[in-house]
């Protein structure tokens, strides 16, 4: 596969790529599973240099694009914490972005703020990735979500996708519902009421045709479901601790529920989980979440290979 077309482009938005380009970036990621499980090496990308800006806790997403990068055979630098960053000492976002991008190839950003990631993409002169932006957009994690589905379940248009938990505030959710509808996807998003999909995000779900309906039980809708996609209910982003307390604990996927689904009803969750999922559950042939997150690598080597200009071979 040539490289041209994504090369030099910024990911931001799940929006940013079109359902071709999506396909294809899913479709070399299969290529990448011999690389990213370690199969067969690759010094595609020796030379070239991730940065990797985390101005917010995060593991998963670090840790994979830091091992995409690896894989690919080039290395990454960066920060896990802002305090350790020119911004402790007052540097703006975009001063801090313009000087990494003379150092890299590609960056990674996640940050606490939504729309941090567009605005880093006009100061940057190399790719830049959203590794999430507050209550915004992941589009990456959406990206190996869509891979899993794929090769989990078969074609994503066939699925009917039950996306659960916090609504309001996941960023992944509200970027894989904007996939999943351009896939043609039917949706069920199931929260408590406080917690539903925002209603601008319902909107443009609506004008996109989008095949949809929200629940507050998961009891009454999971029987009917190919993928449960569950999220965890974030106490960070709640501005009120009573807020949080009122619907902390509302789902759990335990055995006893599982046994209302379909026998072929994937679990998938972006982790980490914190009692939304009982661990009985993993043992079972539901649960796909732990593969997900193995998922992460190959996409992420996928894109950044694209994004640089390089050729795996």
């Amino acid at each position: 596969m040539k490289a041209g077309g994504l090369a030099g482009r910024h990911v931001v938005h799940a929006g940013d790529l079109s359902v071709e380009e999506i396909v294809r970036v899913l479709d070399e990621a299969e290529r990448m599973l011999p690389f990213a499980r370690g199969e067969k090496p690759t010094r595609a990308a020796q030379g070239r240099v991730l940065g990797a800006l985390f101005f917010e806790p995060s593991t998963r997403t670090r840790l994979s694009f830091e091992a995409a990068m690896a894989r690919l055979g080039g290395t990454s630098l960066g920060f896990a914490e802002p305090g350790v960053s020119s911004v402790s000492k007052g540097e703006t976002l975009a001063d801090t972005v313009r000087v990494a991008s003379q150092y890299v190839d590609a960056i990674v950003l996640r940050h606490q703020h939504e729309g941090a990631a567009r605005l880093a993409s006009k100061y940057s002169r190399v790719p830049v990735v959203n590794g999430g932006d507050g209550a915004g957009q992941h589009p990456t994690q959406t990206l190996l979500d869509l891979f899993t589905i794929r090769r989990e379940k078969g074609p994503i248009e066939k699925q009917r996708v039950g996306i659960v938990g916090d609504l309001k505030y996941g960023r992944t959710v509200h970027s894989l519902a904007h996939a999943l509808s351009r896939f043609g996807a039917e949706m069920v998003f199931v929260a408590p009421p406080t917690l539903q999909m925002p209603k601008d995000a319902l909107e443009s779900l609506r004008e996109m045709n989008a095949r949809f309906t929200t629940e507050s039980s998961l009891e009454k809708v999971v029987g009917g479901l190919d993928v449960v996609y569950v999220t965890r209910i974030q106490r960070e982003r709640f501005p009120d601790p009573e807020e949080y307390n009122k619907v902390a604990g509302t789902y759990r996927i335990d055995a006893e529920l599982l046994a209302k689904a379909k026998k072929g009803t994937i679990v998938l969750h972006p982790l980490p989980r914190v009692g939304e999922i009982a661990p009985e559950v993993d043992v079972t042939s539901h649960a796909k979440y732990f593969e997900q997150a193995f998922y992460g690598v190959p996409v992420r080597m996928a894109l950044l290979s694209l994004l640089m200009g390089v050729e795996v071979a």
